[in-house]
């Protein structure tokens, strides 16, 4: 078989451990010939493609993002995109295509799958851990140890100098990355976009907290809201209609620091979340994915989205990952809850089961 793949959206630390394992098994396993397409979906929609060797992986597993490249081209923006995307499947004799991202990017898989029946696999990848009907996506172990890490430093600093630090990470509109990275690091008060935060009340607690340890430490989600409101780094949408986050963390210290009067500082850690080696962890998952991806499609098996339950790698159809987004459950809040904003507010949580 002749097998293709892209990888779209966002970098992500794992994206290469997937190329590779796709690549391995396709050729060691199966004898099929493997082809990259470059820049996600503007791959396919303006025919850049290149055959993928063992060679070509060769040394790829400690390296983080993607040798094929990427891009957040939605082919449905296009001038008859997802025809120019199945024409150029036909025409290089593509007999599947694995398509390795987000809920954007298996989103854009689940409509050609529908509207063409195309030969298409999903591989979910997110550091934002935010796509449904899998347990966890690659790249979200290492973003959040980036910001254990970070936090780690963070802490040095803020009780040298009996100060309010406030850390923003990534996340979007689920709180994963600031309540999994902020547990780990240990963090005062973790502020996410599932509930909303009083920052009077927000402020009392650091009152108390500084009273208690000289110091306090705050990590907000990027997409949380301020005064119920998104703060937003620029009004430009991407090609799937996403605002541009960013900004709260700022926001939030001057707040802190105006009630309180205590000196307070923001840091953003930005794309560093997403950036560098995988971990361990993020290295075995992306290849675990990429592995199966290649048998679901000898097994044709398309319109389906590798998946991980528990300890084990399945799969399940692509519309169940994409349409709404896995935030944080109310199982993990309860057993978490002291270090949310609800529980500074003492209101009650919006969060469902």
């Amino acid at each position: 078989m002749r097998i293709a793949i892209l990888t779209g959206g966002g970098d992500c630390p794992g994206l290469n451990n997937v190329i590779r394992a796709v690549v391995f098994q396709a050729i060691k396993k199966y004898g099929d010939e493997v082809f990259g397409f470059l820049y996600g979906w503007k791959g396919p929609i303006n025919n850049l493609i290149k055959p993928l060797t063992l060679n070509d992986v060769e040394g790829l597993f400690n390296q983080g993002g993607t040798i094929i490249k990427s891009s957040r081209t939605n082919p449905y923006k296009v001038e008859n995109g997802p025809q120019k995307v199945i024409d150029t499947l036909k025409a290089n004799k593509i007999d599947a295509l694995i398509a390795v991202g987000g809920e954007d990017t298996c989103g854009v898989a689940n409509k050609l799958c529908s509207d063409f029946k195309a030969p298409i696999i999903c591989v979910p990848k997110t550091i934002d851990n935010d796509l449904n009907a899998t347990d966890q996506t690659f790249g979200f172990d290492t973003s959040i140890s980036i910001v254990c890490d970070a936090l780690d430093r963070l802490h040095t600093t803020a009780k040298s100098h009996d100060r309010v630090l406030v850390l923003e990470v990534m996340g979007r509109h689920a709180g994963w990355i600031a309540t999994m990275g902020g547990i780990a690091g240990a963090a005062d008060y973790i502020l996410i976009p599932e509930e909303d935060f009083d920052i009077d009340k927000v402020a009392e607690a650091i009152k108390a907290r500084k009273k208690e340890a000289g110091y306090a430490i705050l990590v907000v989600a990027e997409g949380a809201k301020f005064a119920k409101e998104e703060i937003l780094k620029d009004q430009e949408k991407d090609a799937f209609g996403h605002v541009k986050l960013g900004g709260i963390g700022e926001r939030l210290a001057k707040a802190i620091e105006v009630k309180t009067g205590f000196e307070t500082r923001s840091t953003n850690l930005g794309h560093i979340q997403r950036g560098g080696s995988p971990t361990a962890y993020d290295r075995v998952l992306g290849t675990r994915y990429g592995l199966t991806a290649v048998d679901l499609v000898h097994e044709k098996k398309f319109g389906r989205m590798v998946s991980l339950q528990g300890t084990k790698i399945t799969d399940v159809d692509i519309k169940d990952a994409v349409g709404t987004l896995r935030t944080i459950d109310k199982e993990l809040y309860e057993q978490t809850r002291v270090f949310f904003g609800n529980e500074i507010n003492k209101i009650k949580p919006k969060i469902k089961a």
